[in-house]
């Protein structure tokens, strides 16, 4: 591969936890990394499940000013590639943003797969916030779990308790790591924290992004 670095976002394409809770990516955990990654000169390739146009969780909606300063990754949220026509030999590493949209559409098989298959080639792997949730179906070759005693971190029980949308989560993302035995390191709610473990970076919560994004840069640049 080429001195060119190029990266995969994964992005969530759910919008809507009920009828009274619109959802989908939180965009500072997008929009920030993004940045960072492109003022490093990185290919950029955004895709979700489905493809197509992102939700932003309404209230993670940039300002006027934030809009356009995030202009380019703003417009990678218009038209992301369907994950299935991605060739992952293609990437250096793959990272995910979180948003409560991910812990309805990131925990499942294809995902998992693809989170798999770049530790497997020991490539870098990155999550922030709800993330992690895209490990939640990821396993190694011998059939357990991906994150089975490995450092991580992700949004804690008692951030979920103090945005108050813990009881209508399909799971709670520290306790669903713990259970598939991560060891889960946190810090204060709302504290930037991330979590290096080999080429498996986390981050815990949306105040986490950028630290996030410079793990990866140092992880790619090591």
């Amino acid at each position: 591969m080429s001195d060119q670095k190029n990266i995969l976002i994964v992005v969530t394409n759910h919008s809507q936890i009920d009828a009274e809770h619109p959802t989908g990516l939180w965009f500072e955990e997008f929009g920030i990394p993004y940045q960072i990654f492109r003022q490093h000169t990185y290919q950029v390739t955004v895709a979700s499940p489905k493809g197509g146009k992102t939700p932003i969780d309404p209230r993670s909606q940039p300002t006027a000013e934030q809009a356009e300063e995030y202009g380019e990754a703003l417009q990678a949220l218009q038209l992301t590639e369907p994950l299935n026509s991605i060739n992952l030999d293609n990437f250096d590493a793959v990272f995910f943003p979180g948003g409560h949209g991910t812990m309805y559409d990131l925990p499942n098989t294809e995902v998992g797969q693809v989170v798999s298959k770049f530790i497997d080639a020991q490539k870098v792997v990155a999550a922030v916030c709800h993330g992690p949730a895209a490990f939640a179906q990821a396993m190694s070759a011998d059939g357990t779990p991906i994150v089975k005693g490995r450092k991580v971190t992700g949004f804690t029980n008692s951030e979920e308790q103090e945005v108050q949308l813990d009881k209508l989560m399909p799971f709670l993302l520290e306790s669903k790591l713990r259970e598939l035995g991560g060891e889960f390191i946190s810090t204060a709610n709302w504290s930037e924290h991330i979590v290096i473990d080999g080429k498996l970076i986390t981050g815990q919560n949306p105040q986490s992004s950028a630290k996030t994004a410079q793990a990866v840069v140092d992880a790619l640049n090591n």
